[in-house]
């Protein structure tokens, strides 16, 4: 193994002057059986979520959830209710536009029909700060750079929440403006339609979705085929706090519930009851989309909920403390880390390829591990909530493994077994890649030589 290995990257164009880091070792043991640069600091990527998830499931454990809460400071009298009506998060990223429903309709056979005072949006569960450390300003309004809030929405069950799905359409004829809509439909952005439908056939769809920083104002500009497909993209909104707030006015309407006072974001006082509740799936389930489909804003979430519960802090800065002290126990050497959020997107963080693969070792003797593996994407499994990430990857080899992707840096680490039978634990990290997509190949190639015996 070690002979091919050290042929191939030798001879390997794509990695000169690139960083490329590699740890292998025996999954019974822990024995370490090749490494290059294995003890070199590297940039994560997304294989960063391999150490939240772990401490993650430590920490909050299987079944943990997150609700989102309707309170009053008032009562329910003749069908109005005499106060202000609280929604207050926290944390659940998988809140949807149908949760919000299901809690209106919860007011609606309380009787409520009318709020005398102001309809609040609570958002304190959490701190302010809604972007990670290292968060690229160019990221900031795609689906994996949404910003974090205590109260926010997913548009789907993929759960990028304080996200919004813009889709356009081909027009009905060449050079009509293309159809845009919106799910969940609201006017909490706006959307600013330059594009145009051109002829069938011509040059290729070249539709850009894009917010405007600090803004809620979505231009599309470019044009799209009268035979086009549609284009769909997942656009992170500007303050999700005040978007679910957005969503949460129009499932009230739609249940016939009006009120009377400002729509605001405030604290809720303490002295208030609960009118309903909305519970999230377990910590066991949301780990699916979070791994498979390498959710950040979950990453950033989760972080942000183990400050909460062990330091009473939703923050980074309390939420990456304990990551670092549980880390420990799974014989990590934090100290030789530098770890600056939960889903890997900075391009700061850096983690050593041995000590992943000591953390994957060691998480192995866990009641919670079966969980965590089932998490991981699965090579050539086209389920994207099985195979995620990897569904079109390493087909026929058994392979479980996080992969990760930010520009220049490409890794994948996990579990994988050989020809032979035998099992391995591996982490391989590229950095410093002119083109991070081609790290994929090469780490397949690398696997494929590492698993042939």
């Amino acid at each position: 193994m070690k002979a091919k290995l050290e042929k191939f990257i030798e001879n390997e164009p794509v990695l000169l002057g690139a960083l490329i880091g590699i740890s292998v070792r025996n999954r019974q043991s822990g024995e370490m059986i090749y490494e290059r640069q294995g003890e070199t600091r590297m940039h994560p990527a997304s294989n960063m979520k391999l150490l939240t998830a772990a401490v993650s499931l430590s920490e909050l454990g299987e079944k943990y959830t997150f609700t989102t809460e309707v309170k009053t400071n008032g009562e329910i009298i003749d069908s109005k209710l005499a106060g202000n009506l609280y929604l207050v998060g926290k944390g659940d990223p998988t809140l949807v536009p149908e949760d919000l429903d299901l809690l209106a309709e919860e007011l609606r056979l309380q009787g409520v029909k009318e709020i005398t005072g102001d309809l609040v949006a609570d958002d304190r569960w959490y701190d302010s700060i809604r972007l990670s450390p290292d968060m690229m300003w160019e990221d900031e309004y795609a689906y994996y750079g949404g910003q974090i809030s205590a109260l926010t929405l997913s548009p789907d069950e993929d759960y990028d929440a304080g996200t919004i799905i813009i889709e356009v359409a081909a027009g009905n004829s060449i050079g009509d403006k293309p159809r845009v809509t919106l799910s969940p439909p609201t006017d909490y952005v706006r959307v600013e339609n330059n594009a145009r439908t051109e002829e069938v056939h011509s040059e290729e769809e070249e539709i850009e979705i894009r917010r405007l920083h600090g803004t809620n104002t979505i231009p599309i500009n470019g044009n799209i085929p009268l035979d086009s497909p549609n284009k769909k993209e997942w656009i992170a909104v500007w303050e999700p706090t005040e978007y679910a707030l957005a969503v949460w006015q129009h499932a009230l309407l739609k249940k016939g519930i009006k009120w009377n006072g400002t729509v605001k974001v405030a604290e809720s006082p303490d002295n208030t009851q609960t009118l309903g509740t909305h519970t999230s799936i377990p910590l066991s389930e949301l780990l699916v989309p979070f791994m498979k489909l390498s959710n950040n804003g979950i990453g950033e979430v989760l972080i942000k909920e183990m400050g909460k519960k062990v330091y009473g802090e939703g923050s980074w800065t309390a939420g990456l403390k304990v990551l670092e002290e549980r880390l420990t126990d799974y014989n990590m050497n934090v100290d030789n880390l530098l770890l600056r959020d939960g889903s890997g997107i900075s391009h700061v963080s850096l983690i050593l390829p041995n000590e992943i693969t000591k953390l994957l070792y060691h998480i192995q003797k866990e009641n919670w591990f079966p969980t965590y593996l089932d998490s991981l994407p699965v090579a050539g499994k086209e389920d994207r909530m099985v195979g995620g990430t990897l569904r079109d990857r390493l087909k026929g080899r058994k392979v479980q493994a996080k992969t990760g992707t930010i520009y220049g840096v490409s890794t994948l680490s996990g579990y994988a077994e050989a020809n032979s039978g035998r099992q391995y634990i591996f982490s391989v990290m590229i950095n410093n890649m002119l083109d991070e997509e081609i790290g994929k190949e090469i780490e397949d190639r690398l696997l494929e030589i590492i698993l042939e015996d």
